[in-house]
């Protein structure tokens, strides 16, 4: 089924993400035996949002990452919550960042470095990005509470470090 979406576009819906010729799209289905993840993303999206990994503040980080970064984003995930949301949350995670690398492919026209700061309520977020290949994390988040409704916060880091 061919769409048109914003300013006369044409693609298709594929798995809940819009693909418009010569779109990046990433995706990725992740099956272990704690959990199952599929996730789309098209890096050259709107900010469309079609999130439900079963833990609903997760959810709304998505949305938000989603929405502010302007790229499309396609999430099922489905867990072990009666043990805990850990294993749902990092696989979502990783799930993430390999769709987000099969998007951008060879790199070509991404620029290695990024910086993002954004006031948020009583916050300032800020965010800076190397696109080199490897994995690093500095956190320096501190979350004043353990709990944003039921989500523990201690799996903010694990999210990002995945």
């Amino acid at each position: 089924r061919v769409l048109r979406m914003d300013a006369g576009a044409e693609g298709v819906i594929r798995g809940g993400v819009f693909v418009g010729e010569g779109q990046r799209v990433g995706e990725v289905r992740r099956v272990t035996g704690e959990t199952e993840v599929e996730v789309r993303v098209n890096v050259d999206g709107t900010g469309i949002c079609d999130v439900d990994t079963g833990i609903p503040f997760l959810d709304h980080m998505l949305n938000q990452i989603s929405s502010h970064g302007l790229f499309d984003l396609y999430v099922r995930a489905k867990g072990d919550y009666h043990i805990d949301d850990h294993h749902t949350n990092e696989d979502v995670g990783i799930s993430l960042g390999m769709a987000l690398s099969k998007a951008l492919g060879g790199k070509k026209g991404v620029r290695r470095f990024g910086h993002f700061a954004a006031p948020l309520d009583e916050a300032l977020v800020e965010i800076v990005l190397d696109f080199s290949g490897r994995p690093y994390l500095a956190y320096g988040l501190e979350i004043p509470t353990e709990r944003v409704g039921k989500y523990d916060t201690q799996l903010v880091r694990e999210f990002y470090a995945a």
